[in-house]
């Protein structure tokens, strides 16, 4: 059984360096390899080899921007079995959220219950998913936009004709990844404007901005106290269609990652208290 993928590097000549983009290329197949494994076996690997169960084979490139397709391969029928039941369009959904959330973004689109349901079969290790998304993997699928400036766009292949855009990744995303976590611990007055209640990622507003920040508990999220996901549960709920005049806050204490220049692209929660 195999789910078929294409990487295309946004460039006019249908060529690229070659050290970059063989690259880029390692790094989307690891990426994919990565993601596909811990769905289907509940366990982020540590290591891939040839001789894993799930593997990515090169297939054909095509012309325009610099294409190439691939295809990502099971070779056990237990993983063949869990991906039948997934289904190919909630798989390459919940692949989509991953490749997002690497980057601190959201995933812009409605997931289907599908693949709800299999992000929150990885409440455990999503965390540990992401850590190792970005250890190198990610990073190296960035490789020609941080030093060509070439965009990346990796999709899912319904058909020859037929293409879903997975991730697309720019030299600004390949800064995202250079961000570090701060030891500066901040409280801050937010309201919660979103929340992932698998994973206990989402996005908050600070008192005075304009702007929602991605925020997490740094944690698994089965280890936040009831307590904590009920206050940040029922602030989400009590703003919900509420003038910005009448938002209730809560009182948070986190620890700001960020970029270089200073931007924040997360905060990890440490403490919190209701207004």
């Amino acid at each position: 059984m195999t789910v078929d993928f294409d990487a295309v590097i946004d460039t006019p000549e249908y060529a690229v360096d070659m050290k970059s983009g063989l690259t880029t290329l390692a790094g989307t197949s690891d990426a994919i390899r990565c993601i596909g494994e811990t769905v289907l076996t509940g366990e982020v690997p540590k290591r891939q080899t040839y001789k894993g169960s799930v593997r990515t084979l090169l297939r054909n490139t095509f012309s325009g921007s610099y294409g190439q397709v691939f295809s990502l391969e099971l070779h056990d029928d237990e993983l063949r079995s869990k991906l039948q039941d997934i289904g190919h369009l909630a798989f390459s959904e919940v692949l989509a959220y991953y490749f997002s959330q690497a980057i601190y973004q959201d995933y812009p689109h409605e997931l289907s219950p599908n693949a709800l349901n299999v992000i929150a079969d990885l409440e455990d290790v999503s965390e540990d998913l992401l850590e190792q998304l970005r250890k190198s993997a990610i990073r190296n699928a960035h490789e020609a936009s941080r030093k060509l400036h070439k965009n990346l766009k990796i999709r899912y292949r319904h058909n020859r004709d037929d293409q879903t855009i997975l991730a697309t990744y720019t030299a600004e995303t390949a800064k995202i990844l250079e961000a570090k976590i701060s030891k500066k611990i901040l409280n801050l007055t937010v309201v919660i404007t979103r929340l992932n209640i698998h994973t206990g990622n989402g996005r908050l507003q600070i008192q005075g901005h304009d702007e929602t920040v991605a925020f997490g508990f740094g944690i698994e999220y089965k280890a936040v106290k009831l307590q904590a996901k009920k206050i940040f549960s029922k602030n989400l709920d009590d703003n919900n269609g509420v003038e910005k005049e009448h938002w209730k806050y809560v009182e948070l204490t986190a620890t700001p990652v960020t970029l270089h220049n200073g931007k924040v692209v997360k905060y990890i929660v440490r403490g919190y208290r209701d207004e």
